[in-house]
């Protein structure tokens, strides 16, 4: 595979104080750490897990909208800018970002097709204001809007078709790379299935590249091509989606798709985890799912698993990926694969 988008050991620590007090210690929250993964051109990388698992934070590294700790980003053989200078932007030309939230994105105040017209008035494109907006009726059409529209606000149209216009501004400067930060999640499900189906017709039709970021792992499951886990900050597991969702690895993994809602009758022994996500400023020294892992041998709590490569290409971090080895703990009752 030849990498179109390619992240090496992207790391971001954020400093804060370990609690409240003036004179209270400072300490390293590893929101990303070690991440490493890459994409092809129109493929579709699906990023999971729970809230405040890096994801969004991976995101917005990769954009460059924020400097990482160490690491780096590799856009079609070219270093992602972090200084907002002149050559940052006209990388930014390049990926965009479609935001969770719509209505606290775009600009109340102002007309949707302003608010389209915008990047093409920052980055210069365009010969004249007709020609504009003429690329913007373009792409209000081509994500299901009327041109008629162009003049509507924010309030005036459904949650449905505010994310359309969000999605028109991120494709009116013809970007390669689209960064879809939980796009559907503020929507009821019958309006994310059509944005979703919007989402998969504009990149068959462009070639485009897709990052992912979703806490849906249903959603993930039809739109991705292969998908990485994210648990504190850290890759847990990446495979092609069939595989994954088939034949889960790791125990979060199978943790986290066992707790996807279901119709089907499910085998009576899971493997779930157990309690909530520890506090990130207290990171275990192992395995950082070992607290919660109830295959956890002593091995997990004090030595943390590499990522390494498993068969068909796959990755995973774990001493005991998928079924226990004869040295792991037996399984507890009431929990199973």
């Amino acid at each position: 595979m030849t990498a179109f988008l390619k992240v090496e050991g992207l790391t971001k620590h954020f400093s804060v104080k370990a609690r409240n007090g003036l004179f209270s210690p400072r300490i390293a929250v590893k929101a990303v750490d070690d991440v490493s993964f890459s994409v092809a051109r129109g493929e579709t990388l699906g990023i999971v897990g729970e809230s405040g698992c890096g994801k969004s934070t991976t995101g917005r590294l990769v954009l460059g909208m924020m400097a990482p700790t160490r690491g780096e980003v590799i856009l079609d053989g070219i270093p992602v800018h972090t200084r907002h200078d002149a050559a940052w932007r006209q990388q930014r030309r390049r990926m965009q970002m479609v935001y969770q939230d719509p209505l606290s994105f775009l600009d109340k105040r102002q007309p949707i097709g302003r608010q389209v017209v915008e990047p093409l008035v920052i980055h210069g494109v365009g010969a004249s204001m007709a020609e504009q907006r003429e690329r913007a009726e373009e792409l209000l059409s081509i994500v299901g809007l009327r041109k008629d529209q162009f003049d509507s606000h924010p309030n005036e149209l459904s949650g449905g078709q505010r994310q359309r216009v969000v999605l028109a501004r991120a494709l009116v400067l013809d970007p390669e790379l689209l960064v879809c930060d939980e796009p559907v999640s503020a929507l009821d499900v019958s309006v994310a299935a059509q944005v979703v189906n919007l989402l998969k017709d504009v990149q068959d039709r462009r070639g485009l590249t897709y990052l992912f970021i979703s806490h849906d792992l249903k959603i993930v499951r039809q739109v991705a091509d292969r998908v990485m886990v994210m648990y504190l900050g850290k890759v847990m597991e990446t495979a092609a989606t069939a595989d994954l969702f088939r034949r889960p690895l790791h125990p979060y993994t199978r943790a986290l798709i066992a707790a996807v809602p279901s119709v089907k009758p499910r085998p009576q022994r899971r493997l779930l985890a157990q309690g909530d996500p520890p506090n990130p400023l207290e990171v275990p020294d192992g395995c950082v799912f070992s607290p919660r892992c109830p295959l956890a041998s002593e091995l997990c709590r004090t030595q943390r698993p590499a990522l390494r490569l498993a068969a068909g290409g796959r990755a995973v971090a774990c001493h005991y990926p998928q079924e226990p080895m004869a040295s792991a703990p037996p399984q507890r009752e009431g929990v199973g694969c």
